[in-house]
């Protein structure tokens, strides 16, 4: 791969989520051609697909747009437009059609973090990962996995608490909510303290692919669009207080 940003490959493969076997669609944005150009290498090399990558905030959210990633591996600190611009862009505002966001970012301060998650990212990776943490984060980050660098996400979770205890109106809507199951519900509170889906499955001795099934009926019951809606709502109806 060159220094350059690379546009969509012209390759008719439908993703993940289209053509069965199909590669991950992944794009990596980042400022730095070096590091940017390594994590696309290390990516492309373990079988994904790197469909697109890009430099700064505005050459993302167009190519991002024509290249249609299933993840995006989004860095903050970009010019142009900031990072968790982009993704509130391409992800939070598109709901349930944008990329899931995996950010990538040198920082760990609780700031970034925090402002990140609430523009939609999924999850959050500093980067002295090492290059197998970052693949298996992307691809849990696809399978709609909330993932975090161990310690952050009890600061999300943290932040949700105290937000959720402000005093803040409850949304008539979310009163109205159609009744979840047992095992939703149980799922829903494992999934808001934070737990990962195999930790998850593990716990209730059920397959992986139950427990996104269950996450996934849930979001659409709840009209919910990501995990970061879906941890606010559990906080919001006590299932996160032992």
């Amino acid at each position: 791969m060159s220094g350059t940003e690379t546009t969509p490959h012209e390759n008719g493969a439908n993703g993940a989520n289209g053509t069965p076997g199909a590669a991950l669609r992944v794009m990596v944005v980042d400022d730095h051609p070096m590091w940017r150009d390594a994590v696309a290498r290390d990516l492309a090399a373990a079988g994904l697909d790197v469909v697109a990558t890009a430099g700064d905030g505005p050459q993302a959210v167009r190519r991002a747009l024509a290249a249609r990633p299933e993840v995006l591996v989004l860095d903050l600190n970009l010019p142009g437009l900031p990072g968790a611009e982009v993704c509130r862009r391409l992800a939070g505002a598109a709901g349930p059609t944008g990329p899931r966001v995996l950010v990538l970012s040198a920082s760990g301060e609780q700031e970034d973090v925090l402002e990140a998650v609430k523009a939609g990212a999924t999850g959050y990776l500093v980067k002295s990962a090492s290059a197998g943490e970052l693949l298996d984060a992307v691809r849990r980050t696809a399978a709609g996995e909330p993932v975090f660098t161990p310690g952050l996400a009890g600061l999300v979770l943290g932040e949700f608490r105290r937000l959720a205890s402000g005093g803040t109106r409850p949304d008539p809507a979310r009163e109205a909510a159609p009744r979840l199951t047992e095992r939703e519900t149980e799922v829903l509170r494992l999934v808001a303290k934070g737990l990962t889906y195999r930790q998850i499955a593990e716990r209730l001795v059920i397959s992986h692919r139950t427990v996104q099934n269950h996450v996934q009926n849930t979001l659409g019951k709840l009209q919910l669009h990501n995990r970061v809606e879906l941890v606010r709502f559990a906080i919001e109806r006590g299932l996160t207080d032992d």
